[in-house]
């Protein structure tokens, strides 16, 4: 007589609704947010003159970007600033443009 056991197989999660699979990963992604950092009048005036000097010399930047909780990198040339729309546009790849906000920009770094 031989033991059929089905091992890990027996414990597994057998069948999930939709709803809760989709409501379990909502509640992961709202644990992992953070906060939109405060940035004073300081750091603002530096990152200006950090871009700026980018500007100048054509230098790669490296901008992290808050957006809905969560903070991304982006790297690259900046190709132009917006008073207007308040918006940089960045060079990320040849003839590729990437449009980030004044106010979701959190840090600047000038790479090199």
């Amino acid at each position: 007589m031989t033991i059929r056991d089905r091992g890990k197989v027996k414990w597994q999660f057998a069948f999930g609704m939709p709803e809760l699979i989709k409501a379990q990963r909502d509640l992961w992604r709202d644990s992992e947010r953070v906060e939109k950092p405060l940035l004073d009048v300081y750091e603002l005036e530096e990152f200006d003159q950090r871009i700026a000097y980018a500007m100048a010399y054509k230098l790669t930047v490296r901008l992290s970007v808050w957006s809905d909780g969560f903070t991304t990198e982006i790297t690259g040339a900046v190709n132009r600033v917006d008073p207007i729309t308040h918006e940089l546009r960045i060079d990320v790849r040849t003839g590729e443009y990437e449009r980030v906000a004044f106010e979701d920009v959190c840090a600047v770094t000038v790479v090199d």
